[in-house]
C-alpha cells in the first residue's frame, strides 16, 4: 500500500504543477482551486507512503515522478519543445526513479 500512496502522491504532484499553470496566476478560480487540492492531496499521499518507507527513498521517487509527469504533460497540453538531448536526460530521470526504486531495498 506505501507503493500506491506514492504513486498517488506522485500523481497528485502532476495535477497540481497543471492545474496551477492553467489557472494563470491564480487568476482562474477554478484551476486555482484544484491547484490547492492537488498541493494538499499530494502532501496527504507523501506522508502517508513515508509511514512505511524510508524518506530518503520516497522523496525523490515523489519528486521524480511529478517532473517527468510534468514535463509529459507540457510537451502534450501546452506543446513544449525540447531537443533531443533534453530528451535523453529526461529517460535517465526516469532510469534513475526505477533505480532508486529496485536498489532501494523496500
Amino acid at each position: 500500500m506505501p507503493w500506491i500512496y506514492l504513486l498517488l502522491a506522485g500523481f497528485s504532484e502532476i495535477l497540481w504543477s497543471t492545474t496551477m499553470k492553467l489557472s494563470n496566476g491564480f487568476t482562474k478560480v477554478g484551476w486555482a482551486s484544484l491547484t490547492v487540492i492537488g498541493l494538499v492531496a499530494s502532501m496527504f499521499f507523501l506522508l502517508q507512503a513515508v509511514k512505511y518507507l524510508p524518506f530518503s527513498l520516497a522523496y525523490p521517487i515523489w519528486t521524480g515522478i511529478g517532473a517527468v509527469g510534468s514535463v509529459v504533460i507540457g510537451v502534450i497540453l501546452f506543446h513544449d519543445k525540447f531537443p533531443p538531448i533534453t530528451w535523453f536526460f529526461i529517460i535517465l530521470l526516469v532510469v534513475a526513479i526505477i533505480g532508486i526504486k529496485v536498489t532501494g531495498g523496500e
